[in-house]
């Protein structure tokens, strides 16, 4: 329609009304003056002119230009109704981005809390485990290594304490045999006793228990000549009975020998267990240390993913407001033209229904 009128108007722009007549009040300019800031309105008034002055009915006019203000007012219920339809959509497009922006704030949110208060601390605690049980493994293996250490060393003094008990228990042997072949002995023969007897002390030098039973037995061959048979059998007796304690003590040390290696076995095997254990922890702790490691990476990407996710839906909010912004300005400056049109096609149509608006139409005929 508004292509017709800008024919219209083009084709009515020489039938211009002279405003200027006597006919017209100051009211009446000044409705001229609003009329025309219109295009609608003054294409109205020259056509009215038009219409009438080559004898068209005033009637006629009317309904066409009432048509004409129809149009127009159809025309900007549409607007209206496009607006509504529009301001329809940017409220559903509006509501459903904030609340998907809100969604994806809360799982950002949620995501850096995960991060933080679970992943992080327990990555920290994944490691300070991790670092227990290798201390645990290297206190175990020192362990191990200061026991099979003291073993071996205990093992080397019993080994030499079973060495001294038999050169003992030998020594005396060597003596009782001397001594039951004895019934006027040789100072030789003597002499040979109490050098065993010396040779039995060095051997149990570390036995404070026989020190003095060795002790009072050379004193008794250095003071003896062993022609008392009384004698000589006591001192026999005395040997027999440092004999039977350093067996006795032999078989003791060899018990405790049994016992300590015994525990020092099963103290290995304990170790070894418990070092097993620690390695088995360990294997345990490293995959739980490269899952959270794995978790970290994967919550950071998603983190960065989420952050991508409400950038663009801010965008898309931010656009949506922008673009919505321009309809609204676009369908304020139509509503606007739209109602001055109106306004103005109603003020031209009240105008030429007066009696003047004809007067004038004659008075331009009787002028031609």
């Amino acid at each position: 329609m508004f292509k017709i009128a800008v024919c219209a108007l083009l084709v009515l722009a020489s039938t211009a009304i002279n405003v200027q007549s006597s006919i017209w009040t100051s009211k009446d300019q000044k409705t001229f003056a609003q009329i025309h800031q219109s295009g609608w309105g003054k294409f109205i008034l020259n056509f009215a002119e038009l219409h009438l002055t080559t004898g068209g009915i005033l009637s006629e006019l009317n309904s066409e230009i009432e048509k004409l203000i129809d149009e127009m007012e159809e025309e900007l219920a549409g607007v209206h109704h496009e607006f509504n339809r529009r301001t329809d959509v940017h409220n559903r497009e509006v509501s459903r981005l904030e609340q998907e922006i809100q969604d994806k704030e809360r799982e950002l949110f949620n995501a850096h809390d995960f991060y933080d208060n679970v992943l992080i601390p327990q990555g920290e605690r994944f490691a300070a485990q991790l670092e227990q049980l290798q201390e645990n493994i290297a206190q175990n293996r020192q362990t191990l290594e200061q026991a099979t250490v003291q073993r071996a060393n205990d093992h080397e003094t019993f080994e030499a304490q079973v060495v001294e008990h038999n050169d003992a228990i030998a020594a005396i042997d060597e003596c009782l045999q001397l001594l039951s072949t004895l019934e006027a002995p040789s100072l030789a023969q003597v002499k040979k006793v109490q050098k065993n007897l010396v040779k039995i002390q060095n051997s149990l030098k570390k036995h404070n228990q026989f020190q003095i039973f060795v002790k009072v037995l050379l004193e008794i061959t250095v003071d003896s000549n062993f022609a008392d048979q009384g004698a000589l059998r006591d001192i026999v007796v005395a040997f027999n009975n440092l004999r039977v304690e350093l067996v006795d003590s032999l078989n003791q040390i060899t018990a405790d020998e049994a016992d300590q290696v015994a525990e020092f076995n099963a103290q290995v095997i304990q170790l070894n267990q418990e070092h097993a254990e620690f390695q088995r922890a360990v294997v345990v702790k490293n995959a739980e240390i490269e899952a959270n490691t794995t978790k970290q990476e994967q919550t950071l990407d998603l983190i960065d993913e989420l952050d991508a996710d409400l950038a663009t839906l801010n965008g898309q909010l931010q656009a949506e407001n922008d673009d919505y912004a321009f309809a609204t300005d676009v369908y304020n400056a139509t509503v606007a033209e739209y109602n001055k049109e109106i306004n103005a096609a109603n003020q031209a149509l009240d105008l030429l229904n007066q009696p003047r608006f004809q007067d004038y139409v004659k008075s331009q005929l009787k002028g031609a």
